[in-house]
């Protein structure tokens, strides 16, 4: 009998241990003050670098990387480390919900780094290759034409890694035009491209010089045309893993930029107003808490997430003068110019940090795999009449 009892016993503590556990974990909490057990829920809080302040209501909780249990309600977090830009969001933490912040922080001075010595005229970034085409023209045979540079390829040294595509004393139709007003067209692969100089338009490789050029000047509209037709089939392709109203909506409405490294986002501009339908009912928990913007706008930039079928709205410059945002590695940064300075927002639109506002030619800048900022800049003007890159380390 009393071993009975005593398993009973044991099978009751075990099961009040579990359940004790289990609420725990969920985020309830015993009060002692009020006697009482509170639910909760977590704020998980990183940092890229680490060991960064944590400032909650303006109050110092500690350093990240960092767990918060806290009692429902609406909260301001601040993240700080000295030498670095600031982070900021605010948050509704619900009972039973964890939260996960993931700030990006990056230096208040960056350094600059040369990577070519070649005097380059102009730079064109290949999409999200980290490939550059340069343009060089100084009056030197030996040196004046196109160049690849693979910002991805280590180490980068001085003066490499480049790739000669082509010398413009190759180019016959070039002697009595500069190539730096040179068309370019990049085929879907990026492993071509179609350059038309003065009247005449030549298909050239990207991974080898060409010491041959073909002419396609009779054939360019029906190259570009088969080009776009197979980028329009990878696009399709990607927006097929999105839910299928919004897939077809944004085959009819949005004119799409770039989706992210990881494909889950897309990066669009609207084509007339539309409201995008709620895929995902009730949201889902712990998902972004930025006010979302389902109903579009024409011409307005707009960011949609597959996975929490969530839809930002963009207050970017977007026009003949500024560069389309482009995304950053890590997919949930976007980094663009705005008066003359590169700038860097999360991807639902918050938290604009400047992380570059020294000297460059304000018309290129990318961004290599590793996420530091290439741009094209001449230090010494006065003495010296072309840029070359520069790596500008804000990692």
């Amino acid at each position: 009998m009393a071993k009975s009892l005593l398993k009973i016993f044991l099978f009751f503590l075990f099961t009040i241990v579990i359940i004790v556990i289990i609420a725990y974990a969920r985020g309830y909490r015993l009060d002692l003050n009020d006697k009482k057990i509170t639910p909760s829920g977590i704020l998980a809080i990183k940092s890229s670098p680490q060991s960064a302040k944590v400032y909650l209501n303006g109050k110092l909780k500690g350093v990240t990387n960092l767990n918060l249990t806290l009692p429902p309600n609406h909260y301001s977090v601040k993240i700080t480390k000295e030498g670095y830009t600031t982070w900021q969001k605010k948050v509704n933490l619900k009972k039973e919900v964890v939260i996960s912040l993931d700030a990006l922080l990056f230096p208040n001075n960056p350094t600059l780094s040369p990577l070519t010595n070649l005097g380059v005229k102009r730079a064109i970034a290949i999409n999200q290759t980290g490939k550059i085409l340069l343009f060089v023209e100084k009056g030197d045979l030996k040196k004046d034409g196109l160049y690849i540079f693979d910002s991805n390829r280590k180490p980068i040294s001085l003066g490499q890694p480049l790739t000669l595509v082509l010398l413009k004393k190759n180019l016959p139709s070039s002697r009595k035009n500069s190539l730096i007003n040179t068309k370019v067209h990049f085929s879907p692969d990026f492993s071509q491209a179609i350059i038309e100089i003065g009247k005449k338009a030549y298909l050239l490789s990207l991974s080898q010089e060409n010491t041959e050029p073909f002419e396609v000047t009779r054939s360019k509209q029906n190259l570009l045309h088969a080009w776009q037709l197979e980028k329009d089939k990878q696009i399709q392709k990607i927006l097929e893993t999105f839910p299928k109203e919004i897939t077809k909506i944004a085959s009819a409405s949005f004119s799409i930029i770039d989706f992210s490294p990881d494909d889950n986002k897309v990066l669009y501009q609207a084509r007339n107003k539309i409201s995008l339908p709620l895929i995902i009912t009730p949201p889902l928990i712990g998902s972004d808490q930025t006010p979302q913007t389902r109903k579009l706008k024409k011409n307005n930039l707009y960011v949609y997430d597959k996975k929490e079928d969530k839809n930002f709205i963009l207050n970017l410059p977007l026009g003949k003068n500024s560069l389309s945002p482009v995304w950053y590695p890590d997919s949930n940064h976007l980094i663009y110019l705005n008066k003359g300075k590169i700038v860097i927002i999360d991807s639902d639109g918050t938290n604009k940090q400047i992380v570059y506002s020294g000297p460059f030619q304000k018309g290129f800048f990318s961004v290599n795999n590793g996420g530091k900022i290439i741009t094209l800049i001449n230090l010494n003007p006065e003495t010296n009449l072309y840029a070359d890159l520069y790596l500008v380390g804000i990692r």
